[in-house]
């Protein structure tokens, strides 16, 4: 055996000497860590909040698109489109009871009389419209490849009105855009035609903002419901487990503030009540979400049938 092999052999030996130690090192290191330091799973508590009462009160279609001699308003498929849509991602959101309606009539009935309304029974009414609507297709043409891009822009106005007092309380617009393209050289490739799902991506793409806005806005309002019956069998509340309503729950009880006139835009306003005592819960119940009620304890003040309209249930 030439003294070359002899040296080439060698070499090969120490190396897989010298590299083995170093794989028993790492795992040795990483056993140690798992026995001296094991990772512990921490469950975070999901964050609960009051859900409020919402109605989408009408979504129309105000724009150009599809509307010809035969067009029929009251059966408009784009806004129907958008309605379904807007209904899931609210009731997706899980921050609200939603209810079902789109009488427009109800609608402007139940914000002019400043009440809450046994037809409707929401917190706030949610109307809008599709304000844009277009599609274009583009094309690329080079030597020896094609592209062909497909787009749809959608905009959408909506506004949330709070029943109790006809106030518009959130109003803004989005807009979404969709687009799809498919290519082709040597006219070999992608020949598709338009791509119907992309109004839905578009319109919905306008809807993901306009919601996640609206929700950051009812946050910030304070939760509210209102006393149902007082007698000698307890205090009864409107609202249940469905809207987060839990037995211990503290709720302060204010007095209905004073309607006066906004003299710069000449609709009427209330003004903040003040707090005359509180509730506690000790019994929820209800078997229909929308009829949920709820028994409470009343603390600081006296209730009867008389004056029970007097007041508003709001959280702290």
């Amino acid at each position: 055996m030439s003294i070359l092999r002899i040296f080439i052999i060698g070499a090969a030996i120490a190396g897989f000497a010298t590299q083995t130690p170093s794989l028993y090192a790492q795992n040795e290191v990483i056993d140690m860590r798992s026995e001296t330091a094991p990772v512990q799973q921490i469950k975070a508590t999901p964050e609960r909040a009051l859900k409020w009462k919402v109605a989408i009160g009408r979504f129309s279609n105000e724009t150009q698109y599809g509307k010809g001699i035969f067009y029929d308003r009251e059966n408009d498929p784009m806004a129907k489109q958008a309605l379904d849509i807007l209904s899931s991602k609210l009731a997706s959101s899980g921050k609200f009871l939603l209810l079902e309606r789109d009488d427009l009539d109800l609608v402007e009935k139940e914000v002019e009389a400043g009440t809450v309304s046994q037809k409707i029974g929401a917190d706030f009414i949610i109307l809008g419209s599709i304000t844009e609507f277009g599609r274009k297709t583009v094309g690329k043409e080079g030597l020896f490849t094609a592209e062909k891009i497909q787009a749809v822009e959608a905009g959408v106005s909506m506004r949330m009105v709070d029943v109790a007092t006809g106030q518009i309380i959130f109003s803004d617009e989005a807009k979404g855009i969709a687009e799809t393209s498919s290519k082709s050289t040597l006219g070999f490739g992608d020949k598709a035609g338009f791509d119907a799902t992309l109004s839905d991506k578009a319109i919905s793409g306008a809807f993901d903002q306009l919601v996640e806005n609206m929700i950051k806005k009812v946050s910030d309002r304070p939760w509210r419901t209102y006393f149902i019956s007082a007698d000698a069998d307890g205090v009864v509340i409107a609202g249940g487990p469905s809207q987060g309503v839990l037995v211990g729950d503290v709720f302060a009880v204010l007095t209905k503030g004073k309607k006066v006139k906004n003299p710069q835009t000449g609709a009427m306003m209330e003004l903040p009540g003040k707090k005359v005592g509180s509730v506690t819960v000790v019994y929820t119940g209800g078997e229909d979400p929308l009829n949920e009620f709820s028994i409470v304890e009343v603390q600081g003040l006296t209730l009867s049938e008389d004056n029970l309209s007097d007041y508003v249930i709001q959280s702290e």
